[in-house]
């Protein structure tokens, strides 16, 4: 008995002396060797993320039980564009057995400073005064960040400032043309070749020894056609007028000679506008030089990418990742760590997933564990384990002595580890299964995975747009059922207005039940197929009568779903829901919709922020 309660209080009383390592620019590059390794040899890598803002105000920003996977998106995506990481915290860790883990904390602070002065990787960003200051009440060094935090760029701007900076390296492979040559294409691949013959041989011909006026003669000839030097070695270049003349080139010169390399130059455009053409002494030279411009290419992209290495380190390792909000923290990776993050959720998916294949969402793990989904933070959730279960976690921490000692950040990334452990032990899961050698994810885990739409069922349910309302029973309603509703008198509760409904008018008469969305706003639900358009439809026609008449001439204003599928689209946001609702219907986008496809007609509810019957 002595023995258990020992390993209980060792589980209790370790996240007091975690330390995880501090990574600015400083220690970057050294940081980056480790954690390469330490990422390789993981099994999993938590990841948890500080940023200038959040989702809220006003709280209807955030994904709501109503949501479709597509407005969860659109909503994740507003908050990602809008706000900027400060620090990232990346945790590889490895599990040993059922109950010990090995982990391996880091804390990278991050700046989106403009050190090639391209306005990348941003201008500017948008800022919450709650979050800094909460973030400073707790020691967070904003100096360190802004002086020292780790730059970076995404995949998509990488392109963009390679090509301006004129470090590009194009692929040297030749794909032949499936066009047929022209007569033009004839003429213009033998000037060239004549050219480059002419050149070729008036370079190798003073490399012989000649008289004084023989090499005069050359030297004149090489000015004449156009010879320069590169890395030492003779070049010319060759101005083209299109992408095809480009092919035309590389395509000759791959069976003319062994000693000459290609390289297109492009604009800061990205079109190709020369061809650069270097003699080498031999095939091996040549051989070389493309090694040093690949090698020099890697450098100088080293020196752009910043953070965006260890993203890359993660993405090829394609171990799975643990995150506590999958929707959120994918957004603000894809955007800031990939590229501009498109309009429909599926493109996101789609795209996201090429790069992480797996990330398991601890929230919606969280939810699905019936006595905890009412825990919505990290630490909480570790202290409702700890005092409700007996589920002791071996954590291992073997970097802690290098860790200076003083305010630590990024503890998060740790938590999730230890979270993870602990309802792995309690739901008798094994992280690990392994196959003719390898280590896969469980199996009963990848439900858990990918869950872009954080109020409904995993992986492709989340996207068949299923609304599932919890009253003891879980119950789906379509979209068209739903009915927003504002310009009710202020204070009102949900039980009072629908009482005012009920007596209002017939339409009521069948079984419906009302939420309040925030103090302006409410959602009205129909159970009856049909009777959410009749009751538009009699909202805008002259035959209102009685109570529900005097509701209209007070202010009372109904619109459906549809209105504000196009707000999340469109990002309409303002404070309150009901304002919102009100500049979408006075606008001209209401057009916008009947051109856009209809790819959800359902959505779910979890049992947070649901209509709760009890309360109607």
């Amino acid at each position: 008995m002595a023995s258990l309660f020992q390993l209980q209080t060792r589980s209790l009383c370790t996240s007091s002396k975690w330390r995880v390592k501090q990574v600015t620019t400083s220690n970057f590059r050294e940081s980056l060797e480790e954690i390469k390794t330490h990422i390789s040899a993981s099994d999993f890598v938590a990841i948890s993320m500080g940023k200038t803002g959040s989702p809220a105000p006003p709280s209807w920003l955030r994904p709501l039980p109503f949501d479709t996977a597509q407005t969860a998106y659109s909503k994740a995506r507003h908050s990602a564009q809008r706000f900027q990481l400060l620090h990232f915290a990346v945790c590889p860790f490895s599990v040993s057995h059922s109950n010990h883990l090995i982990a391996h904390p880091y804390n990278f602070l991050l700046f989106p400073r403009d050190e090639l002065n391209m306005g990348m990787p941003a201008y500017s960003f948008s800022c919450q005064t709650s979050l800094l200051a909460s973030m400073a009440r707790q020691g967070f060094d904003f100096n360190a960040c802004v002086y020292n935090g780790i730059s970076y760029l995404s995949r998509a701007q990488e392109s963009v400032a390679r090509i301006r900076l004129g470090t590009a390296l194009p692929s040297l492979r030749v794909m032949k043309s499936s066009s047929p040559s022209t007569v033009a294409d004839t003429v213009f691949v033998e000037r060239i070749r004549s050219r480059i013959k002419h050149w070729r041989k008036s370079c190798k011909s003073s490399d012989i020894n000649t008289s004084k006026n023989e090499e005069l003669i050359n030297s004149l000839r090489n000015i004449v056609l156009g010879s320069e030097q590169f890395r030492s070695r003779p070049c010319m270049t060759m101005d083209v007028c299109s992408e095809r003349q480009v092919q035309l080139i590389l395509e000759m010169l791959v069976d003319y000679s062994d000693d000459l390399l290609p390289l297109p130059m492009p604009t800061k455009s990205g079109t190709i506008h020369a061809v650069r053409i270097v003699l080498a002494n031999s095939k091996e030279d040549k051989d070389l030089l493309e090694r040093e411009l690949r090698n020099f290419e890697e450098e100088e992209s080293k020196k752009i990418r910043g953070f965006r290495e260890v993203i890359d380190l993660i993405s090829a390792s394609q171990k799975p990742v643990i995150s506590h909000n999958c929707l959120n923290d994918c957004a603000l990776i894809h955007s800031k760590f990939i590229a501009p993050l498109p309009p429909e959720v599926d493109e996101f998916v789609s795209s996201f997933c090429t790069v992480f294949p797996k990330v398991l969402d601890i929230n919606y793990l969280m939810k699905k564990h019936g006595t905890m989904r009412k825990v919505t933070n990290i630490p909480s959730a570790i202290a409702y384990l700890n005092n409700h279960f007996f589920a002791p976690v071996d954590l291992e921490i073997p970097d802690q002595a290098t860790v200076k000692e003083g305010k630590i950040h990024g503890l998060n990334a740790l938590r999730l580890c230890y979270l993870f452990m602990k309802f792995c032990s309690i739901l008798k899961i094994s992280p690990n299964v392994t196959y003719s050698g390898n280590k896969h994810l469980a199996p009963k885990l990848e439900d858990f995975t990918n869950v872009f739409h954080p109020c409904s069922a995993p992986n492709q349910d989340s996207f068949n747009g299923d609304v599932s309302v919890w009253a003891n029973n879980t119950r789906k309603v379509s979209c068209e059922h739903l009915v927003f509703l504002w310009g009710f008198k202020f204070g009102m509760t949900a039980g009072m207005l629908k009482s005012v409904l009920r007596s209002s008018h017939d339409i009521f008469s069948g079984e419906f039940d009302v939420k309040l969305v925030d103090k302006s706003c409410a959602i009205v639900v129909f159970w009856q197929p049909g009777v959410s358009k009749e009751f538009l439809d009699i909202m805008n026609s002259e035959e209102i009568s009685g109570d529900l008449k005097e509701l209209v001439s007070d202010g009372l204003r109904v619109t459906g779903y549809e209105t504000y599928n196009i707000i999340c689209r469109l990002g309409l946001w303002e404070i309150d829901l009901a304002e919102s609702l009100e500049r979408t219907l006075e606008s001209s986008c209401c057009d916008i919709e009947s051109n856009c496809e209809r790819k959800s007609s359902e959505i779910h509810w979890d049992n947070d922020n649901v209509i709760n019957l009890d309360d109607l």
